[in-house]
């Protein structure tokens, strides 16, 4: 069972001298583009980040120095892998270029076939469809791609990190990754990242309900606030 930073101190060092361990940080990301983040979500956001660069660092400060970075959605590491975050404006580039700086190797940490495949049977899924069986099939295959990504990147960490080291995952909360039995997991759960959840629940509350989340007011189709919202 993953151990959780956000309800302990610091790790014991003695605990885990001679094994492989994994920091696993929620991907938190606002689901639409980024120009549409409000200026409290994007605050949420910003806060939760800075509080995971100081649990990273205590834990470094107990365990040793991060090795690897595994980055769910990268298919190239290194040099390439950063210059992506960088270009796409992820909100977790900070953090990960801060540790590149340190000497941390970003790692190739998906097929980029297999990404790729789940990523359209997940739009197609989005859409409406007719045909029960047409969804059923699709749901079928996306699980198994699913399953394959996820055994992919399970095993991107068991060939790349190594006796006595210490690497870092980023990926989203509902991963379903089989970690190596032999890799102690620490959950890092900064106060923040309850704080993103309550938001983000709110703010799908409101989009559902046609309601802007900076104005308050209901919108129209486009986007913008509903000057006749209301109105007989």
């Amino acid at each position: 069972m993953a151990e959780e930073l956000g309800r302990i101190t610091r790790p014991s060092s003695a605990s885990y001298q001679g094994k492989r361990k994994l920091l696993l940080v929620p991907l938190v990301q606002f689901p639409a583009p980024a120009e549409h983040l409000p200026a409290d979500g994007a605050a949420v956001i910003d806060r939760y980040w800075q509080q995971v660069d100081v649990q990273v660092r205590a834990v470094q400060n107990a365990l040793g120095s991060i090795s690897h970075v595994y980055h769910e959605n990268m298919p190239e590491g290194g040099a390439a892998g950063l210059s992506y975050l960088a270009a796409t404006g992820q909100s977790s580039h900070p953090v990960v270029q801060s540790l590149a700086d340190a000497g941390a190797q970003l790692e190739t940490t998906e097929s980029i076939e297999t990404l790729a495949e789940t990523l359209d049977l997940q739009h197609c899924l989005m859409g409406p469809l007719i045909s029960q069986t047409v969804a059923q099939r699709l749901q079928e295959w996306f699980t198994e791609a699913s399953r394959r990504r996820y055994e992919f990147i399970a095993g991107a960490i068991d060939a790349t990190l190594g006796d006595d080291e210490t690497g870092l995952l980023l990926i989203n909360e509902r991963h379903q990754v089989q970690f190596p039995s032999d890799v102690e997991v620490i959950y890092v759960a900064p106060p923040a990242l309850d704080e993103y959840r309550r938001w983000l629940q709110n703010w799908a509350r409101q989009a559902q309900a046609g309601i802007d989340p900076d104005t308050g007011e209901f919108a129209d189709d486009d986007g913008r606030p509903d000057d006749d919202a209301g109105s007989p």
